[in-house]
């Protein structure tokens, strides 16, 4: 719990995380009932940020709104995440200490669309996953700049197309059926405009919530061959167990190397100087003795 405790507050001293959350079997009598696993990420790479990444897992027995308002108690920053409703109240002008700063993900976005496209072929939802990829484009030519380089990169290059997609999106809406398939796609967009299109304007911002999707790949995947957590103390102990390795995996170290070198020492380890023991330093620490 200490090295859990300490990746903890690295995550939510960021100035910008990934949230998203994810289904775990939990054993019940007789059958499974469905709990929850969360994940924060923080990850300042793609703005250049010297920090190290880090993602910390929750668990709870539900997906009530209730959770990520405990688990985000202390947290004040940009949060990038899907359209979840149980996030709403994070971003209130009202809430204490200050409101969550919402950006969504286009990723989200597309998808509807990108389904439509594919599936239906669909002419209005295949031009705009053209018009959408050519921002993702931009973004991979901006990746890793920093926040102030991505920004004016974004002024110049993605905002004449931002702006001309809107206005694109709301005449293709006018023309069509509220009920259609393909209207509901440019609705889902539309009403979430500010959110989609703030990362314009800050260059730390992602456009989609995929560093957070990649950590929760890795429950989805996990779980076909661990079947299901033995109880609400067993999702717990999954949370903790995830964030301690998929921590390692983001900073390139091997989990089994580092928790098995980290649990022989911890017990004698001061408590003041936990820090030494985070995937990141480490690191740094075991090629300080080898050398």
């Amino acid at each position: 719990m200490p090295l859990i405790e300490a990746i903890r507050t690295h995550v939510f001293a960021a100035e910008r995380i990934h949230a998203d959350d994810t289904t775990v079997p939990v054993l019940a009598k007789g059958k499974t009932r469905t709990g929850r696993l969360w994940t924060y990420v923080r990850d300042d790479r793609p703005f250049g940020g010297r920090d190290p990444p880090a993602a910390v897992f929750f668990y709870s027995t539900d997906r009530g709104a209730k959770h990520p308002e405990q688990h985000l108690a202390g947290y004040a920053g940009l949060m990038q995440a899907d359209a979840y409703a149980g996030f709403n109240r994070l971003y209130d002008a009202r809430r204490k200490p200050a409101p969550i700063v919402e950006a969504a993900c286009w990723a989200h976005a597309r998808r509807n669309f990108f389904d439509l496209a594919r599936l239906d072929k669909a002419p209005i939802a295949v031009e705009a996953v053209e018009r959408i990829d050519t921002l993702f484009a931009i973004e991979r030519d901006i990746n890793g700049l920093t926040s102030d380089q991505r920004a004016a990169a974004r002024q110049q290059r993605s905002r004449p197309l931002v702006v001309a997609l809107e206005t694109w999106l709301r005449e293709q809406r006018s023309k069509l059926s509220g009920q259609s398939k393909t209207a509901q796609a440019i609705a889902y967009c539309l009403t979430r405009w500010a959110a989609l299109t703030r990362f314009l304007d800050d260059g730390r911002l992602c456009m989609s919530n995929n560093a957070a999707e990649r950590e929760i790949r890795a429950v989805a995947l996990g779980r076909k061959n661990w079947t299901f957590a033995g109880s609400d103390a067993g999702g717990r102990r999954t949370a903790a167990i995830y964030t301690l390795i998929q921590t390692a995996k983001l900073n390139d170290i091997d989990p089994q190397a580092w928790l098995a070198d980290v649990l022989a020492r911890l017990q004698d380890h001061p408590a003041k100087r936990i820090d030494e023991l985070l995937p990141w330093n480490w690191k740094s620490e075991r090629l300080q003795q080898a050398a």
